[in-house]
C-alpha cells in the first residue's frame, strides 16, 4: 500500500494541514495546531488547451508515443497534472493521425492516460476571415460536418471532449446538438459569428469560450460584437489566457468581474515553451517569432499572436502579481474551475476522496508563487532540485 504524509498551509486558508494520501487518492485533510512548514498546498493544475510542449508539437506529424510522454512529464514539471492535448485546423488526413497518435501514446504509456482525460480539438470549424482565424490555416478552414467530426473522432477512439468551432456556420447547431448529445462540450471560439448566431449556438448546448478576446478582429465596432455577446451569455463559461500577451490586465479584470467564477484560465501553449527567442517554423501560424520576453506572434504579422510559450502556473502567478485575483481564486481559475468543465473527479481539489494530485508550492516576495514539488495520484512525479 503506496501512503504519503504532506504538511503545508492549505492555499484557501494559509492554515496549517496535513494530507494523507493513500493508493492515489487523498484519504483525509487534519487540521494541524502548529505549522510544519510554510509550503503551500493546492491542488494540481488542469490545462485544457496545450497545443504541444518543450520541443514537442502536437501538430507537427509525425510525432511520437515517446514525444507525448516526454511533454506529459514535462507539464509535471510546471505543475499541471492533468491536461487536453489539442489538435487544430489542419487537412483532415493530418488531424486524424495526430489524433491516432495521441490515442495510441494514452495506450501504450499509463503516465499519459493519466494525466490526459481527453482530447481538445480546435478547428477547423472556424472563422476563415484575419483576425479571428489567428494562426489556423485559412486553407483547411471547412464548414461544420458530422460525418468528418464523427471520422475524427474514431481516430480519436471517442477521447475527443472537447470542440471548438465558430457558429457563424449554418450547419453550426446541428453539429453542436450532436456532440452535446455525446458528452463531447463545444466551445465558440475563432469566430466572428453575430449576437444572434451566439445565442443560437448557447441554445444549442455550446457551454465554453475558447480564449476569449483572442482569435479577434484587431477592431470591432463598439457595440454590438461577438466579444460582449460572449460576455453577457450566463450560459457561456470562458477560458482565459492570462500570460501578460493574449490580454491586458485591464481587459483581464473586466472579463473576471463579468463572468465571477465561470472565468478559467488556459495556457494554450505550444512547443515553442522553454526554447530560446528566435524565428522557427511551426505548425501553428507558418513563420512564428519568439521574443526575448516570451512573446510567440506570426513573424510576417506580429501583432497576431501564435499561441503561447508560457505555461499554465505563469497564468496563475500574473493573475497574483497584478492583483487580479486572491491565491485561492487564482489556483482554482487553473485547477477546479477547468476540471468542473470536463466533470472530472479532480474539480473536489484538496477534499478526502478526490484523486491525490497535489502541488507544493513556495511563496514569493512579489506575491507569486514557484513550484516546489508535484504529485500525481499520490506519486511525486517532479520535486525542485535545490528541495
Amino acid at each position: 500500500m503506496t501512503e504519503t504524509l504532506l504538511r503545508g498551509r492549505d492555499y484557501r486558508t494559509l492554515e496549517p494541514i496535513e494530507l494523507y494520501l493513500r493508493e492515489g487518492t487523498l484519504a483525509e485533510v487534519r487540521s494541524l495546531s502548529e505549522p510544519d512548514s510554510d509550503l503551500i498546498l493546492a491542488p494540481g493544475l488542469v490545462d485544457l488547451q496545450v497545443n504541444g510542449f518543450q520541443g514537442v508539437d502536437f501538430n507537427h506529424f509525425p510525432f511520437s508515443e515517446q514525444d507525448v510522454l516526454h511533454a506529459t512529464q514535462a507539464l509535471w514539471q510546471q505543475g499541471v497534472t492533468s491536461f487536453m492535448p489539442t489538435v487544430i485546423t489542419a487537412q483532415p488526413e493530418e488531424i486524424a493521425q495526430a489524433l491516432q497518435r495521441l490515442a495510441s501514446a494514452c495506450e501504450h504509456y499509463s503516465d499519459v492516460a493519466l494525466a490526459v482525460p481527453a482530447f481538445h480539438l480546435e478547428g477547423p470549424f472556424l472563422s476563415s476571415e484575419d483576425g479571428p482565424r489567428g494562426a489556423h490555416p485559412r486553407e483547411a478552414i471547412c464548414a461544420p460536418d458530422i460525418a468528418l467530426f464523427e471520422r475524427w473522432q474514431h481516430a480519436a477512439q471517442q477521447r475527443i471532449g472537447l470542440l471548438t468551432l465558430s457558429p457563424e456556420w449554418p450547419q453550426s447547431c446541428e453539429l453542436i446538438r450532436h456532440c452535446v448529445a455525446q458528452q463531447v462540450r463545444v466551445a465558440i471560439g475563432h469566430t466572428s459569428a453575430t449576437a444572434a448566431q451566439i445565442h443560437d449556438a448557447v441554445l444549442a448546448g455550446a457551454s465554453l469560450s475558447t480564449h476569449l478576446g483572442n482569435g479577434a478582429h484587431l477592431q470591432l465596432p463598439r457595440h454590438p460584437n461577438y466579444i460582449w455577446q460572449q460576455l453577457a451569455e450566463d450560459a457561456l463559461a470562458a477560458t482565459l489566457i492570462a500570460d501578460g500577451d493574449h490580454l491586458p490586465a485591464e481587459v483581464l479584470k473586466v472579463f473576471l468581474r463579468a463572468k465571477g467564477e465561470q472565468a478559467l484560465l488556459v495556457s494554450d501553449v505550444t512547443r515553442f515553451a522553454g526554447q530560446p527567442p528566435g524565428i522557427y517554423d511551426s505548425a501553428i501560424g507558418g513563420r512564428v517569432q519568439l521574443s526575448a520576453q516570451g512573446r510567440l506572434s506570426m513573424a510576417d504579422a506580429p501583432q497576431l499572436l501564435a499561441g503561447s510559450a508560457r505555461g499554465l502556473l505563469d497564468g496563475v502567478n500574473f493573475l497574483l502579481r497584478q492583483k487580479l485575483a486572491p491565491l485561492q481564486q487564482a489556483i482554482e481559475m487553473a485547477s477546479i474551475r477547468p476540471a468542473q468543465q470536463l466533470d472530472l473527479p479532480q474539480q473536489q481539489g484538496l477534499a478526502p476522496g478526490a484523486p491525490a494530485d497535489v502541488l507544493l508550492l513556495k511563496p514569493q516576495p512579489d506575491g507569486s508563487v514557484s513550484l516546489v514539488a508535484c504529485i500525481k495520484q499520490g506519486k511525486k512525479v517532479w520535486q525542485a532540485a535545490s528541495t
